[in-house]
């Protein structure tokens, strides 16, 4: 190589490392495992449970000991480039889609474009894969009138009544059934649902979190298998005895299987945990839930692992459930 061209090569480097950096999302690549060549999007936003920071460590996770190319979208303040959970409108990448093996998504409530929601609905009709996480029930709140307004929560048409979160995932906000910020999460391995690939390596009581069960309906529709239920506990931490009374009678499912088709596409598979704020990802057991949840979504539950690797890559100090309170000045490529 002529020495200009090597004199080039490391501005060529520098060059390609600053639009990474300037990119309104987080992309980790995989290493070796058995997800290697398979893509998934994780898409956040939401204002309450920092999937900012859930869907961070679990993209990690599953790209460094499973292989898995991962790309993590955000809500962004478009005026600063900052992650903003409280712009609703602003979810960038969302294009990545097109290529993916998987969606994981953890939105609440998100009024985004037409253009935005374009991607998601193309990605839907087709059939493909879905993980839904905590308020993913409620992911969006389109007004009436919009393009995409049977996505909304909310909606009352014939065309997927009650939206995205009901018509995909198996159920739309109903409650809170635990108290919230009160009462945290135990999970009991639903009856018979033991064998299934998705809870290989875990046992009752693995899966907590501080935060609560949500109310849904009961019976779950259409051939929604439930895996888990969530059994209400007394107080915040993960040896707290379970409430007393109607709340644990019946159990509310916590965790479940189903599948969805979009204006009569092809059906695809749904894994859908009502868990899923950053803090409740401290538990290996919840940890090991959503990954086993990422493999048997792609197809791969023959390969989900006896102990799947489940150990937190990085740093991991989760802020607390609660509204405004996201880090701020964060840009995506600060969670390298």
């Amino acid at each position: 190589m002529p020495p200009i061209a090597l004199s080039l090569v490391p501005i060529l480097w520098l060059i390609a490392a600053m639009a990474v950096a300037a990119d309104p999302w987080l992309a980790l690549p995989g290493g070796e495992g058995p997800g290697q060549g398979k893509k998934i999007v994780l898409v956040s936003g939401d204002e309450e449970y920092r999937s900012e920071e859930a869907l961070t460590q679990l993209g990690k996770i599953l790209a460094r000991h499973h292989g898995f190319d991962c790309t993590v979208l955000y809500a962004i303040d478009p005026a600063t480039g900052d992650i903003s959970p409280s712009i609703v409108d602003n979810i960038p990448g969302l294009e990545s889609l097109r290529t993916a093996d998987l969606m994981v998504i953890a939105t609440r409530f998100r009024n985004l474009p037409d253009e935005q929601m374009r991607e998601i609905d193309a990605y839907l009709r087709a059939g493909r894969p879905v993980v839904g996480m905590r308020t993913a029930t409620h992911a969006f709140n389109i007004p009436a009138g919009r393009a995409f307004h049977h996505y909304a929560w909310n909606h009352q048409g014939e065309v997927m009544p009650q939206g995205f979160g009901r018509h995909v995932l198996g159920e739309t906000w109903i409650s809170h059934h635990g108290r919230h910020g009160k009462e945290s999460t135990r999970g009991l391995l639903a009856p018979g649902a033991a064998e299934h690939p998705i809870l290989r390596g875990i046992n009752d009581g693995d899966i907590w979190g501080p935060t609560d069960v949500y109310g849904v309906r009961l019976p779950l529709p259409g051939d929604t298998r439930p895996l888990v239920l969530g059994q209400v506990l007394s107080d915040m931490q993960p040896g707290s005895a379970p409430v007393v009374g109607p709340k644990n009678d019946p159990l509310m499912p916590l965790a479940w299987t189903k599948t969805y088709s979009v204006a009569g596409g092809p059906a695809g598979r749904v894994f859908a945990t009502t868990m899923g704020a950053a803090t409740d990802l401290v538990a290996a057991g919840t940890r090991r839930l959503l990954v086993n949840g990422c493999y048997w979504a792609v197809g791969l539950e023959a390969r989900i692992p006896a102990a799947a690797n489940v150990d937190l890559v990085g740093e991991f100090v989760p802020t607390a459930f609660s509204f405004n309170g996201a880090r701020k000045g964060v840009k995506p490529a600060d969670l390298r």
